[in-house]
Order: C-alpha cells, then sequence, then structure tokens
C-alpha cells in the first residue's frame, strides 16, 4: 500500500470510531465536519486502497452504493446489517463455510470465494416502528 497521508490517517481514525457500514459521500461529509480538508477523489481513492488491503470491508448496499467499515474481526466473516439506521453484526457463520466448500467440491470448482451479507431491520428500529 502506498505511504501514509494525513488525509488517509484522518480516515483511518474516523472508520475505527464508526461502528455502521458508511458510504464514501457519508466519511466525507463527516471529514469535513471535523474541518478535514480531503476530497471526494480523496476519499474514495483511499477507501478503495484500504478495501484492497483488507484493512476494510466493502459492501454493496441496497440500491449498489458501496459502504466501507472497519471490521472487528480478522478472519472471514459476514455481516447482518439494519437497513434502516445502518447497525451492523459481524458472524462467523462455519456452515456456510462447509456449504459453500462442499457445492465448489460438487461441481468441480476449487479455489472459490464467496460473500453473504444479511440485510434486516434490527431491533431497536423494530421497536420505534
Amino acid at each position: 500500500m502506498s505511504r501514509t497521508t494525513r488525509q488517509r490517517s484522518a480516515l483511518t481514525e474516523l472508520l475505527e470510531r464508526t461502528p455502521e457500514f458508511r458510504s464514501a459521500q457519508q466519511l466525507h461529509a463527516m471529514l469535513a465536519e471535523q474541518g478535514e480538508s480531503i476530497s471526494l477523489a480523496t476519499v474514495y481513492r483511499n477507501l478503495n486502497a484500504l478495501a484492497e488491503a483488507g484493512e476494510v470491508d466493502a459492501l454493496a448496499a441496497p440500491g449498489g452504493e458501496t459502504r466501507y467499515r472497519r471490521c472487528r474481526r480478522t478472519e472471514h466473516h459476514h455481516h447482518l446489517v439494519c437497513r434502516r439506521c445502518g447497525h451492523t453484526v459481524e458472524v462467523a457463520e462455519t456452515q456456510v463455510e462447509r456449504w459453500a466448500t462442499q457445492t465448489a467440491r460438487r461441481h468441480g470448482f476449487t479455489e472459490v470465494s464467496h460473500a453473504i451479507e444479511l440485510h434486516g431491520t434490527c431491533g431497536a428500529c423494530r421497536r420505534v416502528c
């Protein structure tokens, strides 16, 4: 990964304090509110680099917008995301892993990867309705 800049450090620190998945535009606005001078293009560039390096997870939200989050788990995992507030739970589910491996093997595939993201309404949002 390229050298660490002031902008990348500010973005990384913000991601450390932000538990929900956020879009590049949302993160850009949050940085601006903190007084950080950083362009939206720089936010996108840094988020892409962090995602490629495995330092943040990128999630295609309903509607196609990509959202980013620094996850607490370093091993392979999935997410349960509230579609209203963005509350996220990291889930390590071994049955899914076994199913993916067995299905791939049965069809002659190797080196298979997968991403499973579950979207729903969290308990707090459900109580507000």
